[in-house]
């Protein structure tokens, strides 16, 4: 088929402050820093999509952002460092569900506008699989 969508370029994520954004992004969540463009908005990449941290714009709305959803290899310990550099957890990683080739985890945490950030891992079989009461 042509003329179809092939990948996720960029996300826009309305925020208060882009500084304040940027030292999240960069210095609690990890990701690589690529450029401003001007005093209100700022690019950043966690390898394969850039993500946009911008003040509002048009209907843009602080803090009433869509779910990032980050892959990890050990949900556990990366949720638990990501809130040792500042971040607030909203809930701890917790087993979701069962695939057919791995359990489905996640956990939530906020930024400083308090958009939702999520953190994924798909423990394969054989890993530490457990289920919540």
């Amino acid at each position: 088929m042509t003329n179809q969508v092939e990948m996720i370029g960029q996300i826009a994520i309305t925020v208060s402050d882009v500084e304040a954004s940027v030292a999240y992004y960069r210095d609690v969540l990890g990701l690589k820093f690529l450029f401003n463009a001007g005093p209100g908005l700022a690019f950043l990449s966690d390898g394969s999509i850039r993500i946009m941290l911008t003040t509002p714009q048009g209907s843009g709305a602080i803090g009433a952002n869509s779910i990032l959803y980050f892959k990890t290899t050990d949900i556990e310990s990366t949720h638990a460092a990501i809130v040792a550099r500042g971040s607030v957890s909203e809930r701890p990683p917790q087993f979701v569900s069962k695939m057919p080739d791995h359990d489905l985890w996640l956990g939530f945490l906020r930024d400083p506008d308090g958009n939702l950030v999520g953190l994924m891992e798909e423990k394969r079989s054989g890993s530490d699989a457990r289920t919540v009461a």
